[in-house]
């Protein structure tokens, strides 16, 4: 295939994405499953092109600026409350996962070595931070399961990787070292951190320095390789290093980013994402194509073959349900065992943590990844794929219900009585306003400069104290300020439009009271 076809094709790939991403809306599907189902339609079709997956590629490409994103929007407070449990998902249930599903493997296929076994435990034992982003998205939890989910998606991959580096080393040499295993996990981990917190301070400070909004954006796109790249050049993990660059712009965004580079880089990462997430899992649905026909001297017969990879995918899904439950009742027992009162919800939270468990990008690149000459190669990749195609569409498109069966809804945001609601907060947001509009609309010799000012920012700390106390009361006469505001919006609009189609302003007059009243609805529906 020519170059120019193979951008035609991404051309025909991209609006697929389009129209299955609509689909998926209209039929309330996860559209991580519209894309993978899109891209398995397309690898069947006769004739269409092949495309053959470089992983070294697939993750360089579409690796850092997914695990940066996802980053950034992290709750950073909820994150480092929730380290502690982050970590026992991110390394503990990672290991547990690789030797159970290991020794299930060796159990259904003798004739594999464990090298082998555990090497699959490790590509399988991960859930990914791109398929879970795109289905936790369309969900509503407590803030503290959400930031369990998210937080284990970003740092697992580092210590499955580790578990798999060590897993082929033993196949390619035939040894295998606790101590060499536990140096590499160290080195990768701490390393990365490192360099992330280095090469985020120093892109922090440039920011500051940066008043070009176009600039600042680019710089924002070009950081996560930079991170990614430079980690795994220097022997440490680039994923820890993107992560935690992520985690300290999202934290630093709100004092570095002006308003409008703010808006704009939203908007831009926004559609980046969408992309590079619909893609990738059109990619994983065109991979098909790449898995090899059945290795007889590793099961005989297909139905053999069939029940292998059933297996190993069912010991995948149990193992992550057998440590989700086990360490809540860990935790139980040390709340009883201390006189804690139990808190509510908490098996519902464990099933929902082990049926949450979406695989994606990472899983596959590190199978494709695998040597050729390796024993049960094509098993191993065809078990990925199937583990992945099960947990984004099966698990992915069930799991809204599952929240609903189990009883746990969103928290509130008081539940843990030294935060304040939304409402709380606006109203003491209002009130500062007022009270510095107060001192800079008077001179010194006592006279009001700005009346206007100082009477509506009076009118919204009075509305906002009002609406805290009680916004259900108030529901209605919110609503039809709302209508009223946004029929002035679309009065205002289609004037300056008549005017612009009657020849009557010019085009930048039309884009400056345009973006006005673009950043008026902006505001206005927030």
């Amino acid at each position: 295939m020519s170059d120019v076809a193979r951008f035609e094709f991404l051309l025909v790939i991209i609006s697929a994405i389009l129209i299955l991403a609509l689909v998926a809306r209209r039929l309330r599907l996860p559209p991580s499953a519209a894309f993978i189902a899109g891209g398995l339609v397309m690898a069947l079709i006769p004739g269409a092109p092949s495309i053959t997956l470089d992983p070294d590629l697939v993750l360089v490409i579409f690796l850092p600026p997914l695990l940066m994103s996802s980053a950034y929007f992290t709750v950073w407070a909820s994150f480092r409350a929730n380290l502690v449990s982050i970590l026992n998902l991110a390394v503990g249930a990672v290991l547990f996962s690789t030797l159970a599903v290991g020794c299930v493997t060796r159990w259904l296929a003798p004739g594999l070595p464990w090298s082998v076994c555990f090497a699959l435990g490790a590509i399988l034992a991960p859930p990914d931070a791109v398929a879970a982003k795109s289905v936790l998205e369309r969900v509503r939890l407590p803030e503290r399961l959400s930031t369990l989910l998210e937080g284990e998606s970003l740092l697992n991959d580092a210590s499955s990787i580790v578990v798999y580096r060590v897993a082929i080393a033993a196949f390619l040499t035939g040894t295998f070292s606790i101590t060499r295993a536990t140096t590499m996990f160290g080195v990768l981990s701490v390393g990365g951190v490192a360099l992330g917190l280095a090469l985020g301070w120093a892109a922090v400070f440039l920011i500051r320095r940066i008043g070009n909004a176009t600039v600042v954006i680019c710089l924002t796109l070009l950081l996560p390789w930079v991170g990614y790249v430079t980690g795994e050049r220097l022997g440490v993990s680039g994923v820890m290093a993107t992560v935690t660059m992520g985690l300290l712009f999202g934290w630093h965004q709100h004092e570095v980013f002006p308003a409008k580079t703010r808006r704009s880089a939203d908007a831009f990462w926004e559609v980046l994402t969408f992309l590079l997430e619909a893609l990738i899992f059109v990619m994983i649905g065109l991979s098909l194509h790449s898995i090899a026909p059945l290795d007889h001297e590793i099961f005989p017969t297909t139905g053999r073959l069939v029940g292998g990879v059933a297996g190993v995918v069912l010991a995948t899904i149990v193992v992550r349900f057998i440590w989700a439950y086990g360490a809540t009742a860990v935790d139980w027992t040390r709340a009883a065992l201390r006189g804690i009162p139990h808190r509510k919800g908490r098996w519902g939270e464990a099933a929902i943590l082990g049926w949450a468990g979406m695989r994606g990008v990472v899983s596959l690149a590190v199978a494709l990844s695998t040597p050729e000459d390796m024993p049960g190669r094509n098993f191993v990749l065809l078990t990925t794929f199937t583990l992945i195609l099960v947990t984004v569409v099966v698990q992915g498109g069930t799991l809204s219900t599952l929240i609903r069966w189990t009883g746990v809804g969103e928290e509130s945001e008081e539940a843990d009585g030294f935060l304040l609601t939304e409402y709380e907060a606006r109203a003491r947001m209002a009130t500062a306003q007022r009270e510095a509009i107060e001192k800079l609309a008077v001179n010194e010799a006592g006279e009001v400069l700005h009346p206007r000012l100082l009477e509506q920012y009076r009118f919204r700390e009075g509305a906002a104290t009002r609406y805290s106390r009680d916004p259900g009361g108030l529901k209605n006469d919110r609503d039809a300020h709302y209508a009223a505001l946004k029929g002035t919006i679309v009065a205002g609009r289609s004037e300056i439009l008549k005017l612009h189609r009657a020849g009557k302003i010019h085009d930048h007059v039309l884009r400056r009271l345009e973006t006005e009243l673009d950043l008026q609805q902006l505001a206005l529906e927030t």
